[in-house]
């Protein structure tokens, strides 16, 4: 009953932030960017976006064998689409990370918690990856100014020692820290360049790195679990974004809606492992 409540509540708070987003732009003008996009290169960003999954899925094996988990390729990308079914589709059930965490305790009888662990820290080197890059873009984008700059190149020189440092006081994943960094890092990097394709798509003149930060920081805000699908607090992060350096925000929140359409596309490839067999 709680997880309903917590679920009806994130919901309506979606709701609110979108109804928030789109009192504020005209819907006509949204309807005609939409219907202007080009489909070529926004088919690429698909592509773009699932191969950065791909590599999430085998990144994910990293801490998997870090916990003597061994786990099919195969059937550990299997299990990553369905968790993304799960978190976009059924988030008030056990979510994604949770029926991947069942499941293998299940299968495999491998701790609990230790699984657990495994699944937070992939996470966190994902969105240590995202304030990398979100950093280091942030100095040379419209954005830019002090203090800003100086909390934005510091944190772009600490964000991996301190991520690396606590790894290693709760000595936790350091047996593949390189591999497993190094892949966090591309994952968020080819989905930035899947954000660049939806910008081509879009057939519009924009300066595209001020998008990309305002993308890298919805991605950010998009991880807090109080929304469904980040959905709302992407497109709040644009609308606000634009208009704070005298940007018509319309385009920023068709940008937001089309990656959300690749995601809901890509987590639905989730449904054809439903019924698959996770034993080794």
């Amino acid at each position: 009953m709680a997880k309903k409540i917590k679920t009806a509540i994130k919901l309506l708070f979606s709701l609110f932030l979108l109804w928030v987003v789109l009192s504020q732009i005209e819907i006509t003008k949204l309807l005609t960017i939409l219907k202007d996009v080009e489909f070529f290169p926004l088919f690429i960003a698909f592509l773009l976006f699932n191969v950065s999954k791909i590599i999430s899925a085998f990144r994910l094996n990293y801490y998997f064998k870090e916990i003597n988990l061994e786990l099919d390729f195969i059937k550990n990308l299997k299990l990553y689409y369905l968790g993304m079914f799960y978190n976009l589709f059924l988030p008030g059930g056990i979510g994604g990370d949770g029926y991947k965490a069942y499941i293998l305790n299940k299968e495999y009888h491998i701790k609990l918690s230790l699984i657990i662990q495994a699944l937070l820290f992939d996470r966190i080197s994902g969105l240590v990856a995202l304030l990398f890059l979100g950093s280091g873009l942030f100095v040379f984008s419209a954005y830019a100014f002090i203090p800003f700059n100086y909390f934005s190149l510091f944190l772009f020189i600490v964000i991996y020692p301190i991520f690396y440092f606590i790894s290693k006081k709760l000595n936790r994943f350091l047996l593949f820290f390189k591999q497993t960094t190094i892949l966090g890092f591309f994952v968020q990097l080819i989905q930035l360049f899947s954000a660049i394709f939806i910008l081509y798509s879009l057939n519009d003149d924009f300066v595209m790195i001020n998008f990309l930060v305002l993308f890298l920081i919805s991605s950010v805000v998009a991880v807090l679990p109080i929304t469904i699908g980040g959905v709302g607090v992407r497109e709040l992060t644009f609308l606000y974004g634009l208009k704070f350096i005298g940007y018509p925000p319309d385009l920023g929140v068709v940008f937001s809606f089309l990656f959300f359409f690749i995601t809901m596309l890509s987590s639905l490839i989730g449904v054809l492992f439903i019924h698959s067999d996770f034993k080794n």
